[in-house]
C-alpha cells in the first residue's frame, strides 16, 4: 500500500502545480491566516511541491515531509526561498521516525484525504506533538449537506485513482485519533474547512 501511495504521488508530481493553480489563488490567504501561529519547532506534513511553505510565518525549523521523492524534488526551490530553515524528508505519516513530543506546531494541508488508515497517522501526529503544541488542519471533507455527499460519495472511486478521497470525515478523525478540535471553520461550503486541534488527556 506504500509503494502504491509513493507511485500515485510520484506520477501527480509533474502537473500538481498547474492542476492547483486555481485552488492556490482562492485559499492561499486562508492557509496564511491558519499558519500565523505556527511557532517553534514545525512538522509541515505531505508537504508537496512545496508551495505552502510561502504561507508560513518566517523564521521557523519546519521538517517538510512528504512519501513522494517526486514531490520532493519539487519543493526544494520553494523550500530554498523560505526565509528560514527547512529540512525536506521523504517519509510516511503512518511511521514518523520522532521522538514523543516534539513538535510545537504541525501543519496539514489536504493531507488526510489521501492518507492510507488516516486514523494511524493522525496518532502518530498526536505522539509527536508537545503536550502543549497545536495542530493545524486546511483539509477537504464530507460535506454534511445530503445531496453533496452524495455526489462525493459517487466521485470518490474515480478521485480516489487520481490522488485524493472526496468523502472522509477527517475532523471526526482527528477527535477519534486523541485530539479535541479546538476551532473548525468552513471556508468554502462545509466541503473546505480550517481548524486546529490540540492533544486530548490520554
Amino acid at each position: 500500500m506504500i509503494d502504491a501511495a509513493r507511485r500515485k504521488w510520484d506520477r501527480a508530481a509533474r502537473t500538481y502545480d498547474f492542476v492547483t493553480r486555481a485552488d492556490e489563488r482562492r485559499y492561499g490567504r486562508a492557509k496564511q491566516q491558519l499558519f500565523e501561529t505556527m511557532h517553534g519547532r514545525c512538522l509541515m506534513l505531505a508537504v508537496g511541491t512545496g508551495h505552502d511553505l510561502a504561507h508560513c510565518p518566517p523564521g521557523l525549523t519546519i521538517h517538510a515531509l512528504d512519501i513522494s521523492r517526486a514531490m520532493l524534488e519539487r519543493a526544494r526551490e520553494p523550500a530554498a526561498h523560505y526565509p528560514g530553515r527547512v529540512m525536506l524528508v521523504q517519509m510516511d505519516a503512518r511511521r514518523l521516525a520522532f521522538r514523543d513530543a516534539t513538535f510545537d506546531s504541525i501543519a496539514t494541508v489536504c493531507t488526510f484525504c489521501s492518507v492510507p488508515d488516516p486514523v494511524v497517522g493522525l496518532r502518530e501526529l498526536h505522539r509527536v506533538l508537545k503536550p502543549d503544541g497545536r495542530l493545524l488542519l486546511f483539509e477537504h471533507v464530507r460535506s454534511r449537506v445530503g445531496p453533496i455527499a452524495m455526489m462525493q460519495d459517487l466521485l470518490t472511486p474515480l478521485s480516489r485513482r487520481l490522488g485524493p478521497d472526496l468523502n472522509r470525515d477527517t475532523f471526526g478523525n482527528v477527535a477519534r485519533a486523541g485530539f479535541r478540535v479546538v476551532r473548525e471553520e468552513n471556508v468554502y461550503l462545509d466541503i473546505v474547512k480550517a481548524g486546529e486541534a490540540v492533544r486530548g488527556v490520554g
